[in-house]
């Protein structure tokens, strides 16, 4: 009996959804032509075989997606302020965390007569409102108890702005946990004039070492920021995604096609709309937005289940139309956002496939594609790979000598997305949204000074 020998495990994260891609390879196995002749397997092998194709085939995609990540190619940026913002943060019991951030974003290094600072206090039963007032934000108070949800309140204020006199080139939306780069303003101002007209920024941690749980959370971060976002970038033809907070929309694009996104992603149902209009969203390395990561492993776990049911939602809707858009006009970007929905369907499916393997390991059930497709040396060298992406989107972007101390436990936050996925699947119905508490009041010279120090130690 041939025993187990190697799992290739790949991992690709998108605004905190980690998911994994298992290939489990036996050492030994013959090659079998497994498209001649009908045998005992004939069962397993009509399950099995396409499942073990898909996995190859995403395990290799993303393997030569990620190699984009690798590098920074040069950009020609605009440093002349032209366009005009207007800064929406929605808020709901904030009290803790709004404060700071209105104040990081009146001084940030772009002309203040070119932008404004709306908070939309959403059913709020605190202070946020007056707190932001009195730190000099514009505050409109929403109450509605039945549509709950950052995607109706940005919707509701989006309405609000297209009615004002004072009318902007762009829309800034961030959270009410975040913390600004002082940059932030020029780069969206240098897209824009590009012709870009959805950008998304980098999104940092803004807590990264106050727990194990921010501490991998944050790596999960990094990796999608440098081997995700940064790579679909630098192909030149790949749309990046939205990614909750730090996000800047044309005006014209929400005038034009609406908002209309009110899921519990509201993110990546409004990547998705926008680009089955043909719209992509660009990625702004160099725009920084410092967000918040949950303290405890219950918060967040309760914050990736609410992605992972919004996330399979919107695959539910857009991941044909995307496929069918694909096939019509010949463009890899459609696919490409098709495979990112496919993501929580490849989470079940690899698990699926790993119990599979552990009763085949003891009973040999169907055949094995992988030794057909390459080596057993070959999969073992994929593997180590794998497994470096973590350590090198650290490395590349410069973190600090901290972060690699969350590899350790880097892995179980990795493997609690499966149940985590599984939820979000039987939950997909439930629209329900839930609130994340922020505590984590800092400033951004804080932030920045903690930063310096963690990397001279």
């Amino acid at each position: 009996m041939d025993k187990l020998s190697i799992i290739v495990v790949d991992i690709f994260l998108h605004r905190g959804h980690s998911y994994v891609r298992i290939l489990w390879v036996k050492k030994g196995v013959e090659s079998v032509d497994f498209l001649s002749g009908i045998t005992g397997t004939q069962i397993f092998n009509v399950i099995m075989l396409p499942i073990q194709i898909i996995i190859i085939f995403l395990t290799f995609y993303y393997f030569i997606l990620s190699m984009f990540g690798l590098y920074r190619k040069p950009e020609v940026k605009i440093h002349t302020p032209e366009k005009s913002f207007a800064i929406v943060v929605a808020a709901h019991n904030e009290e803790a965390v709004i404060g700071p951030l209105i104040e990081n974003l009146i001084q940030l290094d772009y002309p203040k007569k070119l932008y404004d600072i709306f908070v939309v206090a959403d059913n709020c039963t605190d202070k946020t409102s007056l707190i932001a007032k009195n730190a000099g934000a514009i505050v409109h108070r929403r109450f509605n108890t039945e549509k709950r949800g950052k995607g109706y309140a940005l919707e509701w204020m989006f309405y609000r702005l297209f009615r004002m006199e004072r009318q902007y080139d762009a829309i800034i939306i961030f959270d009410a946990d975040n913390l600004v780069k002082e940059n932030f303003l020029f780069e969206m101002n240098s897209k824009l004039c590009q012709g870009h007209k959805i950008v998304q920024c980098y999104l940092d941690s803004k807590n990264p070492f106050d727990t194990w749980v921010t501490n991998t959370f944050s790596i999960a971060f990094w990796v999608t920021n440098r081997m995700l976002q940064l790579a679909r970038f630098n192909t030149g033809r790949l749309s990046n995604v939205l990614g909750g907070t730090g996000m800047c929309i044309s005006t014209d694009v929400l005038k034009e096609f609406g908002w209309g996104a009110t899921s519990l992603t509201e993110d990546l149902e409004f990547s998705m709309k926008a680009l089955s209009y043909g719209i992509k969203t660009t990625w702004a390395h160099d725009a920084v937005v410092y967000d918040e990561k949950p303290l405890t492993f219950i918060q967040a776990w309760h914050q990736r289940k609410r992605w992972a049911q919004g996330q399979v939602d919107v695959a539910g809707r857009y991941f044909f139309p995307l496929i069918i858009k694909g096939i019509r006009e010949k463009k890899i970007m459609y696919f490409d956002a098709a495979i990112h929905l496919f993501q929580p369907a490849l989470v079940m499916i690899a698990t699926f496939f790993m119990l599979t393997n552990l009763i085949d390991a003891f009973q040999p059930q169907y055949t094995h594609v992988f030794t057909l497709v390459m080596p057993w040396t070959g999969w073992q060298i994929l593997s180590a790979f794998q497994y470096l992406y973590p350590v090198a989107a650290l490395a590349l972007d410069r973190l600090p000598w901290r972060a690699y101390v969350g590899l350790i436990l880097y892995p179980i936050f990795i493997y609690s997305w499966i149940p985590i996925v599984f939820l979000g699947f039987i939950n997909r119905k439930d629209k329900q949204w839930s609130h994340t508490k922020h505590t984590r009041s800092l400033s951004i010279e804080e932030v920045i000074v903690k930063q310096k120090k963690i990397s001279s130690n």
